[in-house]
C-alpha cells in the first residue's frame, strides 16, 4: 500500500512526470496537468468545479497511450511497481454492499479496516475530494478518497497518474455518504496493473457488435449483463453435470481428432497428422465413439465437449460448439423425452425461480409435460396433406408430386422451394423439407417433434409400430432446435446398409453424408444393449434460458471473419 511516509520524495515523482512529452503536450499553456486537473486558484477553488476524464482534450489512440507509458515511467521513478504481484483483499464489492447494508446514510464505520481490489470505471475529482468506481468480479462500489486522509503526495500520485481503466487496490473504513453511496473511505492505495489503452465511452458503452464479439475483455469489462450470461452458462453446465452425475451418467471424454467422421450429417474440418501420415477430420459429433462404450459396460455415459462443424455462420449457427451427448443402456427415447424436458424446466427454476423463461419478449412455458407430435402430422396441419401414406410406402415420386402441387399453392409458394423439392431422393426427404420450411419456425412452444423418417435418421432404430419412420424426436422451442434423440440403431446389419446408403449419397456429392465406420460396426455386431441416446446443444439452451438473442452471445470467443487490412 501507498502510505505517505514510504513514497520517494514528492519531487521525484513530479520531476519525472513533469519532464515526459506526453505531459508538456497535453498540458494548458498556464501549466495546470493534464486529464482536466485545474491549476488550483482562489477563484477555481471556491467554485469547485469537477473535473474529470471526460474534460481531456480529444487525443488519438497512439497519443492516449503514450501518455500512460508516462505515467508508468513516472511510478517507476517513484520507486513504485506499475505491475504488482499480488494484493491481500478482504472483500469483494458483493461482499461490503451486503455486510454494510445497514449502515446509515452520512456515517462512517471507523472500526471497519477492509480492502478491496478492482477495476477503476470512472474517476471524479473535486479539489482535495475525489470518487473513483471501482468494479470487481462481484460488482462496483464507490472509492472515497480524501486528500486529508490519504496526504498530499499519495492523493496526488492517485489523481495524476492513475486512468479509468487501471487496476487498483485500496484499504480503508466504510462510510456512506449523505446521498446513501456506500464507499471506501481510502487511508492507503497501491497500483496493482497500470492500464495501456482505455475503456470505451463510459456514457455510449461498447455497443458495437462486431467489436463486442472480437474484444470480449472489452465487452465483459463495460457490459455487467454479458459478465452475468457467462455466470449463468456457467452454472447451467453445472447443473447439467450435477443432474447426470446424480443419475449415475459417466462422464468420459472422446477423440476430438478422427479418421472417420460420424455421427451426424455435418461437412467436417479436414487436417492431416504428420507423424502418422493419415488425413483426418475434427469430430462433428461424440455419438459413435460413446456407443462404443456402451458396448463395452459403461451402461449410462455422457460427454460435454466441443463439436466442429464446417458450415455457415447466422445467429443460431456457429462452426464450432458444445453439445453434451448422453447414453444409456435399456433405456428408449420416451425415456429421454421425461428426462430432456424434466432437466429443462428445473434449470429455468434455478435461474428464474419458475419453470418459464421470457425470451425475446415471448414467455416460454417449460413446466413438464411438453407437447408431442409427429412430423408428418405436424405438416398435415399446416398444409391439409397426410404425407405418412408416401413415406410408409417409400412413394418419393407421389410425395414429390403433392409437395410441388403445395408449391405452388399461392399460400405455400413463398416457403417452398421447387428446386429443393426436385432435389429430394426419397419421401423422408421430402417430408423433411417441407416441416423445415413450413413448420419448424413456427414451434414457439416447447414441442417434441418424433416419428423422423428413417431416410434421414441413419442411427435411430425403427419405429416398433408404424412403417417408414423411426423413434427419434427433435426438441423445438422458439422455432429453433434445442435436442436430438432417438432409440438407437442395435441392428448391425441394418446400420451397415443405412451407413452404406449415407455412403453412396457422399459419392454423388453430399458432402454432409456420412461414411462406412468399420470400428463402429465391429462394436454393434459384439452387442449393444436396447439404448437411448441424446444430443443437446448448450449454446442453444444458454441462449433460450438467457434471453440472448445470438449465439455469438453466449459463446465467449465466437467464430468470426478475419479482419482484412484496409486496402492501400
Amino acid at each position: 500500500m501507498i502510505r505517505v511516509s514510504s513514497l520517494s520524495s514528492p519531487t521525484t515523482w513530479r520531476g519525472a512526470w513533469r519532464r515526459t512529452a506526453a505531459f508538456r503536450a497535453f498540458s494548458s499553456s498556464d501549466g495546470s496537468p493534464p486529464n482536466g486537473h485545474v491549476k488550483p486558484t482562489k477563484t477555481n477553488t471556491r467554485q469547485r468545479r469537477v473535473q474529470s476524464d471526460a474534460n481531456a482534450p480529444q487525443q488519438t489512440l497512439e497519443e492516449l497511450r503514450q501518455v500512460r507509458l508516462d505515467k508508468v515511467a513516472a511510478l517507476k521513478a517513484a520507486g513504485l511497481t506499475p505491475y504488482a504481484y499480488s494484493f491481500a483483499a478482504t472483500h469483494s464489492t458483493a461482499q461490503l454492499q451486503q455486510q454494510f447494508a445497514a449502515l446509515p446514510a452520512g456515517s462512517e464505520d471507523s472500526s471497519a479496516n477492509v480492502s478491496i481490489a478492482g477495476r477503476v470505471m470512472l474517476r471524479r475529482t473535486f479539489g482535495k475530494l475525489a470518487f473513483f468506481t471501482l468494479q470487481d468480479g462481484a460488482g462496483v462500489v464507490q472509492l472515497y478518497l480524501d486528500k486529508a486522509r490519504l496526504g498530499d503526495a499519495a492523493f496526488e500520485q492517485l489523481r495524476d497518474l492513475s486512468d479509468a481503466g487501471d487496476i487498483i487496490g485500496v484499504r480503508g473504513s466504510v462510510k456512506r455518504t449523505d446521498k446513501g453511496e456506500l464507499s471506501v473511505y481510502v487511508s492507503q492505495w497501491q497500483m496493482l496493473t497500470k492500464s495501456l489503452l482505455p475503456l470505451p465511452d463510459k456514457f455510449h458503452g461498447l455497443t458495437d457488435v462486431n467489436t463486442r464479439y472480437r474484444q470480449r475483455h472489452l465487452d465483459l469489462i463495460v457490459n455487467p449483463h454479458v459478465r452475468q450470461t457467462f455466470r449463468q452458462r456457467a452454472q447451467i453446465i453445472s447443473q447439467l453435470r450435477s443432474v447426470l452425475d446424480g443419475l449415475g451418467y459417466l462422464e468420459v471424454e472422446t477423440p476430438i481428432l478422427q479418421t472417420q467422421p460420424g455421427g451426424a450429417e455435418a461437412k467436417p474440418f479436414e487436417t492431416f497428422h504428420h507423424a502418422l501420415d493419415a488425413p483426418m477430420t475434427l469430430r462433428i459429433a461424440t455419438e459413435l465413439h460413446l456407443k462404443r462404450l456402451v458396448v463395452g459396460g459403461l451402461d449410462r455415459v455422457y460427454e460435454i465437449g466441443r463439436i466442429f462443424r464446417n458450415e455457415g455462420v447466422s445467429t443460431r449457427h456457429n462452426p464450432e460448439f458444445t453439445s453434451v451427448e448422453l447414453y444409456c443402456a435399456y433405456a428408449d427415447h420416451e425415456d429421454m423425452m421425461r428426462l430432456a424436458e424434466t432437466m429443462v424446466a428445473d434449470m429455468a427454476r434455478r435461474l428464474h425461480g419458475e419453470a418459464a423463461v421470457v425470451y425475446q419478449g415471448t414467455r416460454i412455458d417449460l413446466a413438464p409435460p411438453w407437447r408431442r407430435a409427429s412430423m408428418s402430422d405436424l405438416v398435415r396441419d399446416a398444409t391439409g396433406v397426410d404425407f405418412y401414406p408416401f413415406v410408409a410406402a417409400g412413394d418419393v415420386a407421389g410425395a414429390k408430386a403433392a409437395a410441388l402441387a403445395l408449391a405452388g399453392d399461392a399460400s405455400h409458394a413463398a416457403a417452398v422451394s421447387r428446386d429443393a423439392l426436385r432435389e429430394c431422393e426419397t419421401a423422408g426427404e421430402v417430408l423433411n423439407a417441407l416441416f423445415e420450411a413450413l413448420v419448424e419456425q413456427t414451434l414457439v412452444q416447447p414441442t417434441f417433434v418424433t416419428e423422423h423418417p428413417i431416410d434421414i435418421s441413419p442411427l435411430a432404430k425403427p419405429h416398433r409400430a408404424k412403417a417408414g419412420v423411426t423413434e427419434r424426436f427433435e426438441l423445438f422451442v422458439v422455432g429453433r432446435e434445442h435436442a436430438n434423440a432417438f432409440s438407437e440403431l442395435t441392428d448391425a446389419c441394418d446400420q451397415r446398409r443405412r451407413f452404406e446408403a449415407q455412403a453412396a449419397k457422399k459419392a454423388r456429392g453430399d458432402e454432409e453424408a456420412c461414411g462406412v465406420d468399420e470400428d463402429f460396426l465391429a462394436a454393434l455386431e459384439t452387442g449393444l444393449p436396447p439404448t437411448a441416446g441424446m444430443g443437446i446443444g448448450i449454446d442453444r439452451l444458454v441462449m433460450l434460458l438467457t434471453d440472448a438473442p445470438a449465439i455469438r452471445d453466449v459463446i465467449a470467443f465466437p467464430t468470426l471473419r478475419p479482419e482484412r487490412p484496409p486496402a492501400k
